[in-house]
């Protein structure tokens, strides 16, 4: 009797998924349409459209992991509404990835850290010292939070596959934004598109990873 009143049933897998996927279909093809207004009001529905997600298909909706996801979430959310003002969306993503970090160490952990998540830190030293010379005044903030971001994707490696994947999937993202950001005459096919397709990924499967912990946590109960 306990166990039902603080627990709910969750729907099925997928429908949870329903937001973002309507969501994020319709921001993604604007982007490949050149359709600046339609690409300018789904942005800002994204990750509300995650944090449905999230809560609709969580058995225990006040759960730690829920609400330290939701918090991440929403300071993502920040950063995609704030981020024309680059500094400014910078400080809520480190904060997000902070609130991953967090989640993911004390959470959600399930073994140590991979030995592959050496290659993140491997990866961060590269791409400084590419990309250190053209940040000028930028430079320590992106160091700051690339050293955020890749301790993010290091301690993902100690959840399940979702969540791992999902840290990964991120650091691919960044780099894509960094690059088009600070290397303009590189010259990415489609960079906006791609950054968007990999953030969307990243923070599905996060999402995805903590559902499938919840669950699996609730049904051991």
């Amino acid at each position: 009797m306990e166990k039902s009143r603080i627990a709910v049933r969750p729907p099925s897998s997928i429908v949870p998924f329903l937001p973002i996927l309507v969501v994020g279909v319709i921001h993604l093809g604007a982007i490949l349409l050149s359709l600046p207004e339609v690409v300018e009001w789904t942005k800002p529905l994204l990750m509300p459209a995650l944090v449905v997600g999230l809560v609709w298909g969580a058995p225990q909706r006040r759960s730690p992991v829920i609400v330290l996801g939701v918090l991440a979430l929403t300071l993502s959310w920040l950063g995609d509404v704030t981020l024309r003002w680059f500094v400014v969306g910078l400080v809520f993503f480190l904060l997000a990835h902070i609130a991953y970090l967090v989640l993911f160490a004390t959470r959600l952990a399930v073994r140590r850290v991979r030995w592959w998540a050496i290659a993140y830190a491997l990866w961060l030293v590269i791409l400084l010292t590419i990309l250190g010379p053209q940040t000028g005044s930028l430079l320590i903030p992106v160091i700051a939070y690339g050293t955020v971001l890749c301790s993010m994707a290091a301690v993902a490696s100690r959840c399940n596959g979702w969540v791992a994947w999902g840290g990964a999937v991120f650091v691919v993202s960044d780099s894509i934004l960094a690059a088009n950001k600070f290397l303009p005459g590189a010259g990415i096919p489609a960079a906006d598109f791609l950054i968007m397709l990999t953030y969307l990924a990243a923070q599905t499967l996060i999402v995805g990873g903590l559902l499938r912990h919840e669950r699996a946590r609730v049904a051991r109960q």
